[in-house]
């Protein structure tokens, strides 16, 4: 399936700002359960604005961040700069694209919520290959099913279902994807491994953040940061829907707060 380079365009810019953070135990998690002790290298595939592997970094000798998003990894670079980071190498290129583009070998390659946007079975093959003997693929996202829901911290949760009819109003109800139409997704990253030589994965949890606030510029960002809503797709329309989702969220929530629960950080880790 050819790349289409508008899917997010123009989402960058609001990405940092509203996406949700993972567990602020992650790193903390990953270093017990891989036994990372500042060695080896980390490859994080399609890194976006480079949250996950400014994040992880740390961990390593070195990280390579790879993303096809141009917009994306001038982002990324900003954030490594504000956090001093010199360690971090960025690849303009497709998951697709490896080994060329980005040589290993690696300790750990990382996915953060971007692994089904790639050839899932193709790209996990070549990622077996990238990596050293004990190595790692992470598969990292947000998840709420399953999970325990904390208690609301005392402010309005985010009214997702009025936003996103919003959208559907402004886009139409099937979900748009830069040129064409969000893919419908029904298998799991399990389905995918346990038949590549990686085997059947294993899933670990991390604590989500219980009493995440957002404002109202915060949520708006986040829709805007995503494929299904970015900027580009509302054409010269873009800043009527803002005003609308600013005027429901004002509505919902006087002082601006509102309550965020992403769910946990969920860890689908595949060992070599």
């Amino acid at each position: 399936m050819p790349y289409d380079p508008t899917i997010f365009q123009g989402a960058a810019a609001h990405y940092r700002y509203g996406r949700p953070p993972y567990s602020p135990q992650l790193e903390a998690v990953l270093s017990e359960e891989l036994g990372l002790d500042g060695s080896g290298r980390l490859l994080d595939g399609g890194c976006g604005p480079g949250i996950l592997t400014v994040r992880l970094a740390p961990l390593f000798e070195e990280a390579v961040g790879l993303d096809p998003d141009a917009d994306m990894l001038g982002e990324a670079r900003r954030h490594a700069d504000e956090h001093g980071l010199t360690n971090i190498r960025w690849v303009h290129a497709r998951a697709e694209d490896l080994p060329d583009a980005a040589p290993g070998l690696y300790r750990v390659v990382t996915f953060g919520q971007s692994f089904h946007w790639t050839d899932e079975a193709r790209v996990a093959e070549t990622v077996y290959d990238l990596l050293e003997p004990g190595g790692a693929l992470a598969l990292i996202v947000h998840t709420v099913e399953d999970r325990p829901k904390p208690p609301n911290p005392g402010v309005p949760p985010i009214p997702h279902e009025e936003i996103r009819a919003l959208v559907a109003k402004y886009l139409g109800p099937k979900l748009r994807s830069g040129q064409g139409f969000t893919p419908v997704r029904n298998h799991r990253f399990e389905d995918i491994l346990v038949r590549t030589r990686f085997g059947a994965p294993r899933s670990i949890f991390a604590p989500g953040v219980p009493d995440l606030l957002r404002d109202s510029e915060s949520v708006l960002s986040g829709y805007f940061s995503m494929s299904s809503s970015a900027p580009h797709l509302y054409g010269d329309r873009v800043d009527d829907f803002a005003a609308e989702v600013r005027e429901l969220l004002a509505a919902r929530s006087p002082d601006g707060l509102f309550w965020d629960w992403p769910g946990d950080t969920e860890i689908v880790l595949a060992r070599k």
